[in-house]
């Protein structure tokens, strides 16, 4: 008797046949719809366990899930261009495991990493690299590199910023094959803005998803049918238009869409016939919906773009209750008081209105506040052009998002001494996010401009003060910087009194040892105090409040009346301690036995965590102070008070 052959069961999760993308090989079109709809569930699921990025994600499930299907990845290069819509791609790369260790200490990453997986070819969490970066790998394989296609996928939003027109332009002259999914989904993480979106509306309004558009020469050979007759139209209706491919075909690009990103009928033929036909680049344009098939986020404004944990059933967050107001929610509430006082306040955001506060701005004077999209060398240029016409602009930009606009600020800005005011965001370490998003460099690279003015905010209440500070200094660039998350709690003023530049302040007169802190650890140095005060020694504390122009006087005085100085800050070296050494070595004071130290963020890039956790492997809280204060006066322990 032999055994009967046993069938699989129909009830298996096809996510569970599917370990690594090689397994979709064996799958027919009808089960990778199936399995699209699981991968779908799976990541509500497991966004709802660890918050993160949901509406991208949901968004490109469909495209995921074709993608892999077409190409050979790892051998072909996958690259999601700023990465927070990488969860489906994870779960599919053999990392659904580990998916609801999503973005906390010692598990994934929110974003595509390299050392993380060989399916995460190029890492990424700023927008608009993935062309230039899929075009190296392309260039690499032609070269006897790393052999493999590669695939960039990048939306409507990521395609305002010019680096994207810089990579197509530079791909369009070599001629490579290289593929570009532009994932177009009306909307990054604010309402596109700009003629590009405008363009990509005009493209498709009034048809049907059905119709597939081609107005790429000699493309339309190379569809499957039915598309083709379709196609055929499309060229005809285009021809002579400014619309349609002709902005891409005129970049060097073969261009095929619109089609619709959620319809693997439509995706799979074309990927396949993209993939086994194109000799050069191609630009294959996807409509896509963020938080696709999960109404909580379809029905978001953001459309879910990012969550903290929550209900899978009402998507209702669960947010831990506070008294203490955010830093951003204070900075806008302060510009808007600000505003109202003066009419010359404008205020400039690139693509993060809601993450700046400056959504609050817009609803108060909506002709006052301008989002330019993810343009941030834009965004620092047009700042200095409505300075030098007479108006005082807040250019409101995340400190990691700030670096890309650099040269703008010293060329347009700095040089030509023209009163920006730079309201910097997310300064320090920022939890979740991780080293991409982490607020390291900005005291660094602004303090060492000629003319520019640094602040950080002790807490809200100092930042209240700075942007008052901000709206009355006339006299060249300003900048404050201000943490993610929540204030301490501390008494907020009626109104922002402007400070006087370059002066920091006592907190409280100690001995032996002077702590002087910029920025928002001075609550740790506070606690380190405390600590340091039950061992029978009390520490005096200042706050600089300025890292350029420095108080001089306060500096030297600590310097001059204690055995030691201590700086805290959270940023890299190079910023505000190194500017403290270089005024005591100028004054001749280390000659004079002082021990001085400099409390700054290590020389290595930190994984994400939580914010405590992070600033204590940077060993910059309260404990790590307090031994900091021990071992420069060389005592382990001083004697306890009575």
């Amino acid at each position: 008797m032999t055994d009967t052959p046993k069938t699989p069961t129909l009830a298996t999760p096809m996510l569970d046949r599917v370990k690594l993308p090689s397994d979709m090989k064996a799958l027919n079109d009808r089960e990778l719809r199936q399995l699209a709809d699981e991968l779908r569930a799976e990541t509500i699921s497991a966004v709802s366990v660890t918050g993160g990025h949901l509406g991208a994600g949901l968004g490109v499930v469909e495209l995921t899930v074709a993608l892999h299907a077409v190409f050979n990845a790892p051998r072909d290069k996958i690259i999601w261009d700023v990465g927070h819509q990488c969860y489906p791609h994870k779960i599919l790369t053999g990392r659904r495991d580990r998916i609801r260790t999503l973005r906390s200490e010692g598990g994934l990453s929110g974003f595509t990493k390299r050392s993380e997986s060989p399916y995460d070819p190029f890492g990424a969490a700023h927008s608009s690299t993935s062309i230039s970066a899929a075009l190296g790998f392309a260039m690499a394989a032609e070269l006897g590199g790393d052999p493999g296609d590669a695939v960039a996928i990048i939306g409507d939003g990521s395609m305002s910023a010019g680096m994207a027109f810089e990579a197509m332009n530079n791909a369009g002259h070599l001629k490579k094959r290289l593929f570009v999914i532009l994932n177009d989904n009306e909307m990054s993480i604010a309402p596109p803005v700009g003629a590009l979106s405008a363009y990509l509306s005009r493209m498709y309004a009034g048809q049907p998803f059905q119709e597939l558009k081609s107005a790429a020469k000699g493309m339309v050979s190379l569809l499957p049918e039915p598309f083709q007759e379709g196609a055929r139209r499309a060229k005809e209706m285009l021809k002579g238009m400014a619309v349609g491919g002709t902005l891409f075909e005129e970049l060097g690009f073969s261009y095929v869409g619109p089609i619709d990103g959620h319809d693997l009928e439509q995706l799979l033929p074309v990927l396949r016939t993209a993939q086994a036909r194109a000799t050069g680049p191609i630009l294959i344009h996807v409509l896509t919906q963020k938080g696709k098939g999960y109404a909580p986020a379809e029905s978001a404004r953001d459309k879910g773009h990012a969550t903290g944990k929550f209900d899978v059933l009402t998507g209702v967050q669960v947010k831990a209750a506070s008294n203490a107001p955010s830093y951003t929610k204070v900075f806008a509430q302060s510009l808007i008081a600000e505003g109202a006082a003066d009419d010359k306040i404008v205020a400039v955001t690139a693509a993060m209105p809601d993450g700046t506060g400056l959504d609050l701005f817009a609803a108060r004077f909506p002709k006052r506040c301008f989002d330019v999209g993810i343009a941030e060398q834009h965004a620092v240029t047009f700042a200095a052009g409505l300075a030098a016409g007479g108006m005082k602009p807040f250019c409101a930009i995340y400190s990691t998002f700030l670096q890309r606009g650099y040269d703008q600020v010293v060329h347009d800005v700095a040089i030509q001494r023209l009163p920006v005011r730079f309201a910097i965001d997310r300064a320090g370490l920022v939890g979740a996010d991780g080293a991409t998003h982490a607020g390291s460099f900005d005291v660094a690279f602004l303090a060492n401009l000629p003319g520019m003015v640094v602040m950080a905010a002790a807490d809200e209440a100092e930042l209240v003060h700075m942007v008052a500070t901000a709206a009355a200094h006339n006299d060249g660039p300003i900048a404050f910087r201000y943490p993610r998350g929540e204030g301490t709690g501390v008494d907020m003023p009626a109104k922002g009194i402007p400070l006087e530049i370059g002066k920091g302040r006592m907190i409280q007169r100690g001995a032996r040892v002077a702590l002087l802190s910029f920025g928002t650890r001075l609550s740790e140095v506070q606690k380190a105090a405390e600590a340091l005060d039950s061992k029978g020694l009390t520490p005096t504390i200042a706050d600089a409040r300025f890292a350029k122009p420095l108080d001089r006087d306060l500096i030297l005085d600590l310097a001059r009346t204690h055995e030691a100085l201590i700086t805290i800050e959270e940023g890299a070296i190079g910023g505000f301690g190194s500017h403290v050494a270089q005024l005591l070595a100028e004054e001749g004071i280390f000659d004079t036995g002082l021990k001085y130290r400099s409390m700054v963020l290590p020389d290595t890039f930190i994984d994400h965590a939580t914010p405590e956790s992070m600033y204590r492997t940077a060993a910059m809280d309260a404990a790590h102070i307090e031994a900091k204060v021990l071992q420069v006066l060389g005592v382990a322990v001083v004697g306890k008070r009575a």
